[in-house]
């Protein structure tokens, strides 16, 4: 790339949400353009033909949106190699993408931090009340007539519960933060204590072990990442520390929780509930998760919101803005070393 030429950035398809006016002023310093590929066989097929027509690309925005294209790996991207410097996904997971892959050819990738976590905070929110006031079961009874059915009333009271977060990221503090509006009492466990002044600002308490946590628990919300380590994080031996009749919140990503434990849980009244968000199998959940009474689901809508995909699309940018005015991304996944 000549030195006076811009960076060019293309876009997987159009960032709607970003802002006209934000994007013209991105333009003043960069080669912008979309690739309008809706799907993983398109973009294998439309990457290389627009590399060949206008030049190596040099930074790569991924939106939300996408199991369409997914995985982000070889097979989809290779195209882009050598020249692209840094990979951008508005998501704020990253467990579809062959991170390695990426490091091993000098290309930077870059999640989003900030912009999904207080919608999908609200999620877990919304999924806590849920489980506590038996809303599915709830609406059924109203819509069919029995109004009040046996088993509504009394819903359980949030206040004084002892909320359980694992996970004490972006997202679980925001959990924690609106949580303490309902009275819940907060408790964490995470990979690393936070600082004592942070305690202190989300009222959480920490605790060693994800064991003495779950045992301490009334409602338990998952917001940790998924990845080797946390794979079936919650498994037959945690339910069994748990609680009997804790209520268990998922926002983060299906896998973290062995789902046929949980089935087990719910079947033998360990669990009264669950809100889940995320599965397994998506589209196509467990049809167990899609029948049971004692299970409230949502269908991956935690972080989707219209004020989170703006969030997400200017932190995209802001990183590609960041990597090639300052010389290094706002929220890099791995370091790696430069290219030769």
């Amino acid at each position: 790339m000549p030195a006076t030429a811009k960076p060019r950035v293309v876009a997987l398809g159009d960032p709607r949400y970003v802002g006209a006016e934000y994007l013209a002023d991105f333009q003043k310093e960069f080669d912008y353009s979309v690739l309008p590929a809706t799907n993983r066989t398109e973009t294998q097929q439309m990457l290389p033909d627009d590399i060949a027509a206008n030049g190596p690309i040099d930074a790569f925005i991924i939106r939300m949106g996408t199991p369409p294209y997914e995985p982000f790996d070889e097979g989809l991207l290779k195209a882009l190699v050598p020249d692209c410097k840094i990979i951008v996904s508005a998501s704020a997971g990253f467990n579809e993408f062959d991170v390695q892959w990426m490091a091993d050819e000098g290309i930077w990738f870059c999640n989003t931090v900030n912009a999904v976590a207080e919608a999908t905070a609200d999620m877990a929110l919304f999924l806590i009340l849920a489980v506590l006031r038996n809303t599915t079961n709830a609406e059924k009874s109203a819509r069919d007539g029995t109004w009040r059915a046996a088993g509504l009333v009394p819903a359980r009271d949030p206040s004084g519960l002892t909320l359980g977060i694992v996970g004490m990221g972006a997202i679980g503090k925001y959990i924690a933060k609106k949580a303490a509006c309902f009275n819940m009492e907060i408790k964490y466990h995470n990979r690393n204590q936070l600082p004592a002044d942070e305690e202190v600002k989300y009222g959480a308490t920490y605790c060693e072990t994800l064991h003495e946590l779950l045992a301490s628990s009334d409602v338990v919300s998952i917001s940790c990442p998924l990845n080797a380590n946390t794979t079936n994080l919650i498994s037959e031996a945690e339910f069994a520390v748990m609680k009997d009749g804790v209520f268990l919140i998922n926002t983060a990503r299906g896998a973290v929780i062995d789902e046929n434990a949980l089935i087990a849980a719910l079947e033998s009244g360990k669990v009264a509930r669950a809100g889940l968000d995320v599965f397994v199998n998506e589209p196509r959940p467990d049809p167990y998760f899609l029948q049971s009474d004692k299970v409230i689901i949502q269908p991956h809508l935690g972080g989707l919101t219209d004020v989170a995909y703006q969030k997400a699309e200017r932190e995209c940018f802001e990183n590609i803005r960041a990597f090639f005015t300052k010389g290094k991304a706002n929220s890099p996944v791995m370091e790696i070393k430069p290219k030769p």
